[in-house]
């Protein structure tokens, strides 16, 4: 339901700022630079499942990864491409708000909402290994080579070790010299971060090093209206195939996932 990850936006002003190395409010602006403009291309459009409210999503070994949110109702699944068919499914027990997942070094992270807690699976059958704490919400997750990216509904990027989830560095991420808050799902791109902006129909992308913002997508209209429905919600999920060059986007209860490409405005 809508009202539950609404909640997100009051959680995240009331809690604290973490100890994690950011850039605080009214530091220098590091997208001061010009930040490139971008619409998009349709390359090719797959089923998704109506019910899966999505929070993470990846391509890996030939087919989709998601995890999908809401009390009661989260999951980590494997999801056929061409048909969306989902071929493995777990269920995230109900006390927990299920968030961004990423494969790495062998191991499938899931984050929680307002859990404070990770999960680990074995990414062959799925069964559960560990568990590590974080302070903070969670919500996006991605990786570079050494580092797992997580969001926590604030304008920080946190890189954390693999093995104890212990914060490395964070970086901030400005626009327009303010705060750029509510980055959500996470994808690493050819050494970028592509971020879902939460309520918007915007991807941007992030340099990791600085935190600048190179580039700003505007998805509006992807979703035709014919295909959206009372329990249609907003844009979220990016997804990328290393082997085939390929960009694929969704959101929660969508219809639809998309294949596409960046267009220069």
């Amino acid at each position: 339901m809508r009202h539950l990850r609404l909640a997100k936006t009051s959680a995240l002003l009331a809690s604290l700022a973490l100890a994690c190395g950011a850039n605080p409010r009214g530091a220098p602006d590091p997208s001061s630079d010009k930040v490139q403009a971008y619409g998009y291309e349709i390359k090719n459009v797959y089923p998704h499942d109506r019910a899966a409210f999505t929070q993470g999503l990846i391509f890996k070994d030939g087919v989709l990864w998601e995890s999908t949110g809401q009390y009661g109702s989260s999951s980590l699944r494997k999801v056929e491409l061409k048909t969306g068919k989902v071929i493995k499914l777990i269920s995230v027990p109900r006390e927990y708000f299920a968030e961004g997942m990423t494969v790495f070094r062998g191991k499938v992270f899931q984050l929680t909402w307002q859990e404070h807690k990770a999960f680990t699976y074995s990414p062959d059958d799925f069964a559960k290994t560990g568990e590590f704490n974080y302070a903070g919400e969670g919500w996006g997750l991605t990786h570079d080579d050494d580092s797992l990216i997580m969001s926590d509904g604030r304008n920080t990027l946190r890189f954390l070790d693999p093995e104890t989830f212990a914060v490395r560095r964070a970086v901030s991420v400005f626009e327009n010299g303010e705060p750029l808050n509510e980055l959500n799902e996470l994808e690493y791109v050819k050494g970028e971060i592509f971020a879902n902006v939460w309520q918007t129909d915007r991807i941007v992308r992030v340099d990791p090093k600085t935190g600048r913002l190179t580039g700003t997508v505007d998805l509006s209209g992807l979703l035709p209206t014919a295909d959206r429905d009372a329990d249609t919600d907003v844009l979220n999920g990016i997804a990328y195939d290393d082997e085939g060059d390929r960009l694929f986007v969704t959101g929660k209860n969508w219809s639809k996932l998309f294949e596409i490409r960046f267009v220069k405005k």
